[in-house]
């Protein structure tokens, strides 16, 4: 059996480590991102965690296949550098995570844009297994996507393909983007955008959600449940843009299948029927109907994809 892998998945809140072998996360720990800060200040912090990991396991790096980075950005996963990344961890593209894990760790580093990381590992071992032409949504902080094309995960030549989903444009009149670009997926439905998109509703001071301490799609599903009616809107609007932006991947792709993954799938028994009817009725694929699935493992695919990447690449 070939040695387990250290998998490390750069959250904007949390950076999770786990102990990686297969389709199994044998241990995990997670610590503070403080993405805000930078990354490099982090480092010394994960190099740390995954010491004490190990030695919980009676691990040594010696029995370890190497290090899987999964990042919140654009990848060259050739040359394993963060070539642009998004608000968090902004010092990111300037640091050589290649020789920092020679030197803080001993080990070798496959490194991989998160979305990507997250399909493999669905690809290889979740709902996905055995199908050779999938798309990943997730849905969280931001919009995500991957996909796997004719049996190949899909990269492009400048790293980009697949994974900018979320900075599909779906209203050209719309707000700027963290991208730079006007009227994205990721403005009109993500959980750092939703917010400020419901503050600035008239109706907002008449709504329940004035009450909320936080504005996110939990409390925005959640009051729509109670038929608070701004709620409602808001949650119908949003499916609406995802729905979008499956279909746009959709028409892009051509899969057998689209996941949807990410924090905002703790709705999933209303988002993946409400996807599924929106695809079926709107995406132009006259050889039958894409499946609209939630991901078997919304929290660990990443984990499991950049382990992955360790031992068979």
């Amino acid at each position: 059996m070939n040695k387990p892998a250290i998998a490390i998945d750069l959250g904007g809140t949390k950076i999770k480590i786990g102990l990686v072998q297969g389709n199994t996360i044998l241990a995990g720990t997670a610590i503070d991102a403080h993405s805000g800060n930078g990354l490099q200040e982090r480092l010394p912090f994960v190099a740390a965690a995954i010491q004490a990991l190990l030695a919980q396991q009676n691990l040594t790096v010696t029995d370890i296949a190497g290090v899987g980075m999964a990042v919140p950005g654009i990848v060259d996963s050739v040359q394993k550098r963060i070539l642009s990344i998004d608000k968090k961890f902004g010092d990111a593209p300037g640091i050589d995570f290649e020789s920092w894990c020679t030197n803080a760790l001993g080990l070798t580093l496959a490194i991989e844009n998160d979305a990507r990381t997250a399909l493999i590992g669905e690809w290889k071992f979740g709902k996905a297994k055995a199908v050779d032409n999938v798309v990943l949504i997730t849905l969280g902080t931001g919009v995500g996507s991957s996909a796997v094309i004719e049996g190949k995960l899909l990269r492009g030549k400048h790293f980009t393909a697949g994974i900018l989903g979320g900075h599909s444009v779906i209203n050209y009149k719309g707000t700027v983007c963290n991208c730079g670009n006007t009227g994205c997926v990721e403005t009109e439905a993500a959980t750092w955008s939703i917010g400020a998109k419901v503050k600035a509703h008239p109706a907002f001071a008449a709504s329940t959600l004035a009450n909320e301490c936080l504005i996110d799609f939990e409390s925005i599903f959640r009051l729509a449940n109670e038929e608070d009616f701004l709620a409602k809107q808001m949650r119908d609007e949003s499916l609406d843009v995802w729905a979008a932006c499956a279909i746009n991947l959709i028409h892009a792709y051509d899969p057998e299948m689209v996941l949807v993954s990410g924090g905002i799938m703790a709705s999933s028994s209303y988002i993946i029927p409400y996807l599924q009817q929106k695809t079926d009725a709107h995406a132009w694929t006259p050889w039958g109907k894409v499946k609209i699935e939630s991901a078997s493992y919304p929290d660990a695919a990443a984990l499991l994809g950049a382990g992955y990447l360790v031992t068979n690449e």
